[in-house]
């Protein structure tokens, strides 16, 4: 996954549960569905049991073919025989290595930063708690995420190493297991909605013995993205939004059950592209993008600029649409850390209540007069 390109949209909330065969006693499932901790995310079940957790990530990329099952294991605690065919991990963890700037937030959050041994490609952390360790040598940079550096790993020998898979075929995942190391595939880039998302905190919980802390986090951010929503319930959509730009020769457009759809809806605003069922992008035409949105009031666009002209620069065309003429263009990617790695991938994902008030602040600005947009930026 490249970080600094958000082409990773997401899917809808649906319980997993442990796959058990006859044999093995029905009491496993009857807990999952009891005890289950996860209400948004579609791709994540958690089960806490006395002294144990069952944790399945049911859709870890795209089309997968395989589901993964993991017991988080406690100090002393007694798993039952059905589980042991599955990975077991020890918690709480000492020390972890992830590999999405998305992880960073949450480790932050729960404040458990000190436990991060090691990233792929330091430089694309923006946070300034995490840069500070990276800067002192507390958090080493273990290659990238297409070829991690296995002798690194085993060197550091972390509790866990937090990676994701994009396909079916994960050869980064097959050498990290044939060197002994404890690997957990995770999925929180997949998931559709915002909160489903965020929600993938309570996983970090699970893993650091801070589930009460990623419960009280998490609920804090569900209160706050609904008190959000409740703001615009009595506002029209009025607000035609245009969303993206070119890449190459094509316009990608967020589809209408995407990630970023689902924000603009929620800030009850009329994405032009709304009724484009599915998740992810479509790319289209430059022709049928100014055909349909030509007259939008508001332009998002995907993309580091600063300015109205680097927009222009980029692309002449640009300037045909409405929203460029009238200065009402708009990016959630030009703000950086302190060696380039985007604020809005590395953050949006763990707080959609402020990514929700930013685009309330576009549409409907009277609605939120003093707020300030935490990754949202005007052009002029």
């Amino acid at each position: 996954m490249k970080h600094l390109l958000p082409k990773l949209i997401f899917i809808l909330p649906f319980f997993i549960l442990v796959g058990c065969k006859k044999n093995e006693t029905t009491e496993i499932a009857k807990t999952e569905i009891a005890k289950n901790t996860i209400e948004y995310a579609s791709g994540l079940s958690i089960v806490k049991n006395k002294g144990y957790s069952v944790v399945t990530v049911s859709d870890p990329w795209p089309n997968a073919n395989a589901k993964f099952t993991y017991v988080l294991k406690e100090k002393d605690a007694k798993v039952p025989d059905s589980l042991q065919k599955y990975t077991t991990i020890k918690v709480p963890l000492e020390s972890v290595v992830v590999t999405s700037t998305t992880n960073i937030p949450f480790l932050e959050m729960l404040e458990v930063e000190d436990k991060l041994v090691g990233f792929p490609h330091t430089d694309y952390v923006s946070s300034e708690k995490t840069r500070a360790l990276i800067d002192k040598g507390a958090v080493k940079n273990v290659g990238e995420n297409e070829k991690l550096n296995i002798e690194q790993l085993i060197e550091l020998s972390p509790d866990l190493i937090v990676i994701f898979g994009v396909d079916n075929n994960n050869a980064a995942l097959d050498n990290l297991k044939k060197s002994g190391l404890n690997v957990f595939i995770q999925a929180d880039w997949m998931e559709q909605s915002p909160l489903g998302k965020a929600e993938w905190i309570k996983l970090y919980g699970a893993l650091f013995g801070k589930e009460d802390k990623a419960k009280e986090l998490f609920d804090k951010i569900v209160l706050s993205y609904d008190q959000a929503k409740k703001l615009v319930a009595d506002q029209p959509a009025s607000s035609t939004v245009l969303y993206g730009s070119m890449y190459e020769d094509v316009w990608y457009v967020a589809k209408g059950n995407s990630w970023v759809a689902q924000f603009m809806k929620d800030a009850h605003a009329n994405y032009l592209w709304a009724d484009l069922k599915g998740t992810g992008s479509e790319g289209l035409s430059f022709e049928k993008i100014l055909v349909k949105g030509k007259t939008a009031n508001f332009w998002i666009a995907s993309g580091s600029f600063k300015t109205l002209a680097e927009v222009e620069k980029a692309n002449p065309h640009y300037s045909q649409f409405d929203a460029f003429k009238n200065k009402n263009v708009y990016t959630f990617e030009g703000k950086y850390g302190a060696t380039g790695g985007t604020v809005y991938y590395e953050l949006a994902p763990s707080r959609p209540d402020l990514v929700l008030k930013d685009y309330i602040k576009i549409f409907h600005p009277e609605l939120l007069p003093s707020y300030e947009f935490t990754f949202a930026s005007k052009l002029n």
